[in-house]
Parts: C-alpha cells; structure tokens; sequence
C-alpha cells in the first residue's frame, strides 16, 4: 500500500531497474508513469517537465490520452501544474476542477479525473518539472503518500538529468574545445580580476540514490549529525575564534541551525521512505532552497547559504570527501566561485591571493558585499547559471564595474582587460601615493571623505584609506549576523573598539535601522507581511514603538564613550516629532549615567538621517534642534522617484544626477548653510567619483562613502576648480533633462578633473 513502510521502498527497487534497462529515455520514462501509477493506486500518473521555451511541457502519462504528451504545454504558474512549479510546493486536493486554479486541456481528457496530487521535480533546488497523479474519485492523499511522491520525484530528476539532450556547447567541452561564455550579473564592487576559478564549495555529486539498509542509513546518517555539530563546536573553542567577532557569531548560527530537530527530523523521514542517507540530505536541501529562493523575506533568502553550507558539511561528513584548507593550494589569483557565502567565510581566504568573487546569488548590501568592497575584491553577484557553466580551474575574468563576467575567454578579451587591469593598478598606486594628502581643491576649499563601516573588518581601512573619520557606523549589522540580540557588554565591546579604530576622528553611529530589507532573525518582523516594507513599520519607528531596544543601545554607546566624544544619529525621521521623541530618550539615559554617577562622553552630538523627503520641508524647524544632518542618499532616491531600488526594473530608471535631485539636494545645502548646521551626504552617491563632483558642486563639504571610494574621490577633489563648477552648474538646476550626467562628464573632460 502507498502508506506502508515498504510500499516507497518496492517502488524505488523497480525504479533503478528500468533505469537500468538499456532503451531510450522517452521509453524509460514511460515505463516510470506506468509504475508510479500501479504503485500509489492511481488512474493517472504525468510527468510535465521544463522545456526549452521554459514551459511544463507533458512528457510522458499514464491515464491521459496518449496524443496530448508533448503536445499539451502550460506556463509557469498557469493551472495547478503551473501554480507547483511556481512555488516548488506540493498539491494535495480532492476535488481539483474546483480549485480557481485550475487550467482544462481538453485535449488531455483529464475532466472525469477529480482529485490531484502533484510535486516539483526539483534539481540543485531548481524546479525541472512536475509530477502529478489523479483519480476519478474525490479523495485526500495521505501525507505518507505525498512523502513517496516527492521521494519518486527526487529519483526521476536524475532520469531527466541524465536524458538532457547534449547541447553544441556541452559537446564541444566533452571534445576538449573550451568554450567561452559570457555572463551579465550584477555589480556588488567595483575592479577588474583576471584569474582562475576556485569553487568556495565544491559539489559532492551523490551517486546512490536507493537504500539497501535503511537502518543503517538512519545510524549513519545520525552519526554523521552527530560529527557535524561536534566540528561546528571546536571551531567556536579554537584560540583565533574565540575572540574574532563577526566569524565567531556566523559560527554560533550555524549551529543553531546545525541542531535544529526539525532539519534532522525531515532528512530521517526522507531515509524511512528508501533513500541513502546521502539522497536525503540532498533531497532536504533542495526543498529547502527551493523554498528559501521564492521567500519575500530578504533575510529568509539571504539564510539560504547557511543551509547550503550545513548540508553541504553533512554530505562531506557522510562521504569522507574532505575539503581541504581554503588557502592552501590557492593559485596566486583566485577568483572565488560561490552560490553564496558569509563575510566570515571569505575572510577565511589569503588576500593576497584573492582576485575576485563571483555569486550566484546574493545582494549589493549583504555582508559579504560590504566586506568584498571594503578589501576592494572586484564581485559580481546575481551571475545566473554560473555554477552550471565553470570547472575549477577555468580562467575568468570579472569586470565589477559593468558586472560582466568571461568564463574561458578568447585571447582578444583577455588582452583587453590585461590592459584595463594595467590602467587600474597604476590609479590604485596613485592613489596610495596621496593618501596622505590633503583633501582641498585647486582653488582652496577643504572636503572631508568619511568612511561608512559596519563591521569591525572595516575599521583598518579608516587608516588606510586617509579618510577624516567614519561617518556612517550602521550598528545594525552587529544584530543581524547574531543569532540574538547582542547583549549590552556585546554592543559595548563592539562600540568601544569603533572608537578606539577611530582615536581623534570622528565617528558617526546611527542607531538601529531594522525593517523594510534587514530582517533580523529572532524578532518576528516577517510576520508583518507588508506590502511596501520599505514604506512600512522600519528604522527610527521600531525603535520609538519600542523604546527599550533603543534606550538599550543608547545605554551601550554612551557606557562605551565615557570620557570621549560621540555623535549619534537617528535614521529614515519623516518628521521633527519623531526626532524629538527619540532625542528625549537619549536625555532619558544621560538622567541614568548621573543617577548612577557614571562618567558622561566628554561631548555629545546627536543628528538625523535625511531619507524621506518631507523632512526636508520641515528644516526650518529642525536644524535649531539637531548638532548635524546627514543625507541617506539611496532612501531618499527611491523616495523621491517612488522607485523601488531593490525592484531591478526600476532600480536604475532615475539618475542621482537629474535636475530633480540635484535641485532638492541644493535646498537642503542653502538650509543649513542659513542654520550653520554641519551637513554631510552618505551613500552611493558620494563613493563615485563624478557623483562627488556634483556633490561639491552643490556646496557639500563632508562626503561618506566605502574605504575603497576614498582614493578616486580624493584624486578628483584634488584636481577640482569648485568656483566653475558652482557656475557652470547653477544652468543646470532648472533643465528638463532626464539627466544631466552628460554635462558634467564634459565640464571634467574640459577641465582635467579626474573622474
């Protein structure tokens, strides 16, 4: 019976038979629908699988009529097939011509066929087809037998795999003619990298499906857990962890999620259905991420590598393929290959064999990003297929300007970047040559480049970099790579040591700003379900809802500068009221230092973001209240266009250098010009080098941006006439151009200014 113990198992056995047989996979495929179908006591049993044309195309059945297969096609999404490959879910339903979903082919003949059930065919957590069975009767399957249908499926996938077609390309590397590819991603840092392609995990290919033992799949697969934690635990007692902040807290999630009972539950139930223990692991994990990559939640998806990285550890600990040390036998320029990864894990590379890194996935301001461009690693992310098109040890080339990558590429585009590489190497080494400098222009103006951080693998590049100060520290960061909240000693460690980095520059810390993409794991933000989080329940209004989060990392910073200077600032405040309400909670905790006769910082500022564009009308009211303003540049674009930056169709339709922004940007100048309040502008905005012109142009003398930014933008601030500039611009404010990008390109072409 489908629900037995042993109904899953018989099924398999006879599945590696007729795979085995020596006939064609249309034959053997056929045969598969047949057995499915007597196995679960089913009418029906279909296989729709990905065509070409990226459509569920029904490729072999079982109780249909015979003329529909490869000709009955449906759309990703369309009908219930459609709607299971959409979401990578099962559906069970007993009446399924009742469900809104539901798409008539009147060719399949399937209208006197009441109930369905159906799962994805899932390869590397990609959806490759769907499974369906169907009876005449109206009845719910049971779970055991939607857990042997997705067992069957796991095992049909590699049927499919195996009976791909060879593509000209595949032939190609099968003869030993390399083939080039080119792919578009998208650019997470900025650099040109030429070298050879370094899996960051290399794939443990599972051979054996079919348990011959399934107890003693249960036992290895429970020891093999067993392992896993253990090792996880002597990473986190080893002397270099102990104390190594970000590495150590990546590690305490990973074994969080390493213990957590369901994950072990769900891959013992895979086993109890027939499968190694090997298959199992592999058939959780691509459920997993077949789940995670569809969650609206950015910080579920970004959770997507940490299961990536444990199941592949547990397919290790399972098959003795032992991954040596990262760095060792590293060529001198790897280029690190990668679905995701954690800043921890790509700190645990030689640097000085570090070239570039590419990510299948990821995001511009993950953490791993935001590590990459404080060492300047040329990344690229969001490199569809990249892993499906690379061995190791291919040669690559990663252009992190325009995001393009070369996999394999011919002579001519390797010379071309070597030259481009060669012009980069020489900026980079002038750079370093006035790093020491002075930050003034031609005609006399001081501009002070600040760093943003966020990390404490930030802080050397304060130094290194010759920037005047931090200007933007986003405390955030520290809660989300936690798997709780930090404690006040944590948050009072972490601030400590900005400010001891810092010494006599300044340091800019904004509080917490959660919410909107930066979800944090053990707070139940997700629940929310807005429509637009970036608009939503985010930033300064969790904190002013729930005053003690803010009033605890308050406490923390002003513990940690005690007899020093601080500067805080309060993110995405839509209005003065709110920034008066989380001032009085600053004066709050003051009021508890002399309570308890704690020493006070030796000076005390306290500012606002500028992000939403109604502050703005309100700086007349604002500036005699605050000690300095700071523009967040890329909130304030999106707000300003109603333009979502994380909604790639629109991300890049509004320039930072239009009439509109630029125009907005010189009333907020003139306002604390008039107010003599102390302005600076963080953001994308301010790290490019002809961004920053305009930035200067508009009267902005304090400018935040990555530690990488600071030479180029130096160099241009030093090659600058600000007095033309400010002339020439003030023709500019009331263009009707979509962008006046081109107007300042030829005002430093004619000029010299370097950008």
């Amino acid at each position: 019976m489908p629900g037995s113990v042993g109904g899953p198992r018989i099924l398999l056995r006879r599945l590696r038979e007729v795979m085995a047989e020596p006939e064609s996979a249309q034959k053997r495929l056929d045969k598969i629908v047949v057995l499915i179908a007597s196995n679960m006591v089913a009418e029906v049993c279909s296989a729709y699988l990905m065509n070409g044309a990226r459509e569920l195309e029904l490729s072999a059945t079982e109780g249909l009529k015979p003329t529909a297969v490869h000709a009955t096609r449906l759309k990703v999404g369309e009908g219930l097939v459609g709607d299971i490959a959409a979401h990578a879910r099962p559906l069970n339903l007993a009446d399924a011509q009742s469900h809104p979903g539901f798409a008539y082919r009147p060719e399949t003949g399937e209208e006197i066929y009441k109930s369905l059930m159906g799962v994805p065919i899932l390869r590397s957590g990609k959806v490759v087809g769907v499974l369906v069975v169907q009876n005449r009767t109206k009845r719910h399957y049971t779970e055991e037998e939607v857990e042997a249908l997705q067992t069957v499926a796991m095992v049909l996938a590699e049927v499919v795999a195996a009976a791909d077609l060879v593509t000209e390309q595949q032939e190609e590397r099968l003869l030993g003619r390399p083939t080039s590819v080119h792919i578009v991603g998208a650019s997470f840092s900025e650099g040109i990298a030429l070298g050879h392609a370094v899996l960051h995990e290399p794939r443990v290919h599972v051979t054996k499906l079919i348990a011959e033992d399934t107890e003693l799949e249960l036992k290895r697969l429970e020891q093999a857990v067993y392992a896993l934690r253990g090792s996880i635990d002597d990473m986190l007692e080893t002397e270099d962890l102990s104390h190594a902040g970000e590495h150590r807290e990546v590690l305490q999630a990973y074994r969080m999620f390493a213990n957590d009972r369901g994950w072990l539950q769900r891959m013992l139930e895979a086993v109890k259905t027939g499968l190694t223990a090997e298959a199992a692991v592999e058939r959780v994990q691509n459920d997993t991420r077949a789940r995670l990559q569809r969650a609206a939640d950015p910080y579920i998806r970004d959770r997507l590598h940490d299961f990536d990285d444990l199941a592949n550890r547990l397919l290790r600990q399972l098959t003795g393929v032992t991954l040596a040390s990262l760095s060792a036998n590293l060529p001198s320029d790897a280029i690190i290959i990668a679905r995701n990864m954690g800043p921890a894990e790509l700190l645990d590379y030689d640097k000085s064999r570090l070239r570039g890194l590419v990510l299948e996935d990821g995001a511009p301001n993950a953490h791993v990003s935001i590590v990459a461009r404080a060492f300047g690693i040329a990344t690229v992310g969001r490199a569809e297929d990249i892993l499906e098109n690379i061995e190791p040890g291919d040669a690559i080339i990663v252009d992190g300007d325009t995001g393009e990558i070369y996999i394999r590429p011919s002579q001519e585009v390797i010379a071309s970047y070597s030259e481009k590489a060669r012009f980069r190497a020489r900026k980079q080494e002038q750079y370093k040559e006035i790093r020491g400098e002075p930050s003034v222009t031609l005609d006399g103006h001081d501009v002070a480049l600040y760093v943003n951080a966020g990390l404490q693998v930030d802080l050397p590049h304060l130094e290194e970099a010759g920037a005047h100060g931090i200007g933007l520290f986003r405390t955030e960061l520290q809660f989300m790579i936690a798997s709780t909240l930090p404690s006040l000693r944590e948050q009072i460690e972490l601030y400590r040591a900005v400010l001891d980095a810092a010494g006599d520059k300044p340091a800019v810390f904004r509080t917490l700003d959660i919410g909107g993409d930066k979800m944090l794991p053990y707070m139940n933000l997700a629940a929310l379900k807005e429509e637009n989080p970036a608009l939503g329940w985010r930033a300064i209004r969790i904190s002013l809802d729930r005053p003690a989060l803010l009033r605890h990392q308050v406490r923390a910073l002003l513990t940690a500068a005690a007899g020093r200077s601080l500067r805080i600032m309060f993110p995405m405040v839509a209005e003065v009221a709110e920034y008066s309400r989380a001032r009085a909670l600053v004066d709050k905790e003051l009021a508890r230092l002399d309570k308890f006769g704690k020493e006070r910082p030796a000076s005390l500022e306290i500012g606002t973001m500028l992000e939403v564009p109604s502050l703005a009308w309100q700086l007349d009211a604002l500036l005699p209240l605050v000690d300095f303003v700071s523009i967040g540049s890329n909130d304030l674009l999106q707000f300003l266009f109603a333009s979502d930056r994380g909604n790639p169709r629109v991300a890049t339709r509004y320039d930072f250098l239009s009439p509109a922004v630029l125009s907005f940007l010189r009333h907020i100048v003139v306002k604390c010009d008039e107010h003599k309040t102390p302005l600076t502008l963080c953001g994308e905005m301010s790290g490019r080098p002809l961004e920053a012109m305009a930035l200067v142009g508009l009267g902005l003398r304090r400018v935040s941006m990555s530690p990488a930014a600071v030479g180029p933008v130096k160099m241009m601030v030093r090659s600058l006439d600000v007095g033309r500039l400010e002339a020439f611009m003030a023709g500019l404010y009331g263009l009707p151009d979509r962008s006046v990008r081109a107007h300042l390109a030829a005002f430093a072409e004619e000029h010299g200014v370097a950008v």
